[in-house]
């Protein structure tokens, strides 16, 4: 998997380089050494890899990450630019006989470099919405079977948020306050809450102790959270009151009716033999026609969790595909969901864009983070 990430990026600077090698008049000393810049921009996540702590979190400072963050997002988005400008470029080319005079304006040297940057300032865009404070998105859901004595209920989902050395504690503190602001009746955090050690992380996820919910805060693992060491984690979770559920549930009483809150443990657990996701362990002996709530960081359990005859799932690990249009990408690899309401059978899934994301790719472009805050509501209508 390494391999072909690290050559995927490779490719990419190949092209630019040799893109703007040919275009830009400049002397060909100069242009070997921005195509050596490119080359480490580009395998910055080898490095990260080898010498920094790892891809997931890189032991590095916050303003460096988010520089190489903004350099790594533009080479992206350059690449991105180019190949639009050549696809046109070459489509002009092609049909020249029918629209002789069609062509381009300005030579090609002004088009690339103004391409460049129009590339850095888009990713400078991207690094702060990536990792500015999100805003909190209230949102009305309406359930069929949800009982009437749990209408309102107010239930704020906060899911990768993925404190590092990136996104670090005074930004959590700031997520808190917010949740807190809104006087939650439970609080459900969807996986991928760290993103390092526990030796490195523990003072950053301080402020997670101070969420507060009238009836709870319970999470689920992510991807990240085996990444991360997840046995050093789970007595810090557990000290923390954060009351992980994996393939487990609990049953809350809420004006004389039960809520089932259940948590899945993530897919990616096979690689280190741990539990895998199991929807039904999670739910045995809970009672029977209790409206089920399920946790499952990847939305790719939905399905199973429907057949299991739940009637809300929350997820989030996609990060809505970080840049608008990435969708059907995300999708394909998430077996149909990206981010937003689906409805699978008689069950609502949410998949939640999340409040944060990793610093290996730390830019969001018309997918911004959210704190999600879900009301529900008794009856038919569509959500919100």
């Amino acid at each position: 998997m390494f391999f072909f990430f690290h050559f995927g990026t490779l490719a990419i600077c190949l092209y630019i380089f040799f893109r703007l090698f040919f275009s830009i008049p400049l002397h060909g000393s100069i242009k070997l050494a921005v195509g050596g810049v490119f080359l480490l921009i580009s395998q910055q996540h080898f490095f990260f890899r080898r010498f920094f702590g790892g891809m997931a979190s890189p032991d590095l400072p916050m303003p460096v990450l988010a520089f190489l963050g903004w350099l790594f997002g533009s080479l992206l988005i350059l690449f991105l630019l180019l190949f639009i400008h050549d696809l046109v470029k070459g489509m002009l080319w092609v049909f020249r006989f029918g629209f002789p005079h069609a062509r381009l304006p300005f030579p090609d040297w002004k088009r690339v470099t103004g391409l460049c940057i129009m590339a850095l300032a888009i990713g400078a865009y991207g690094i702060w919405q990536g990792i500015r404070v999100p805003d909190i998105r209230i949102q009305d859901v309406f359930l069929p079977r949800l009982p009437k004595a749990l209408n309102g209920l107010k239930v704020v989902q906060l899911t990768d948020l993925h404190i590092s050395d990136l996104l670090t504690r005074p930004r959590a503190e700031a997520i808190v306050r917010k949740t807190n602001a809104m006087n939650p009746d439970l609080i459900l955090l969807t996986g991928d809450i760290v993103d390092g050690p526990v030796s490195r992380r523990k003072n950053d996820v301080v402020p997670l102790t101070r969420l507060k919910a009238r009836y709870g805060i319970f999470s689920c693992l992510g991807n990240h959270e085996y990444y991360s060491g997840l046995s050093q984690w789970r007595p810090v979770f557990k000290k923390m009151d954060l009351n992980l559920l994996a393939n487990a549930h609990t049953v809350l009483t809420i004006n004389g009716e039960s809520l089932v809150v259940a948590g899945i443990t993530d897919p990616v657990a096979r690689r280190s033999g741990q539990p895998q996701p199991d929807i039904r362990a999670a739910l045995s002996g809970a009672p029977d026609g209790a409206f089920t709530l399920v946790m499952a960081h990847q939305p790719k359990t939905a399905r199973d969790t429907a057949d299991a005859g739940a009637d809300l799932q929350l997820s989030g690990h996609t990060h809505g595909g970080h840049v608008i249009g990435l969708g059907p990408l995300i999708k394909r690899a998430n077996d149909g969901f990206s981010r937003g309401w689906y409805t699978i059978g008689s069950m609502k899934l949410y998949v939640s864009p999340g409040a944060g994301l990793w610093p290996g790719f730390a830019v969001r472009i018309g997918v911004p983070a959210e704190i999600t805050c879900l009301v529900l509501h008794s009856g038919s209508k569509d959500h919100a």
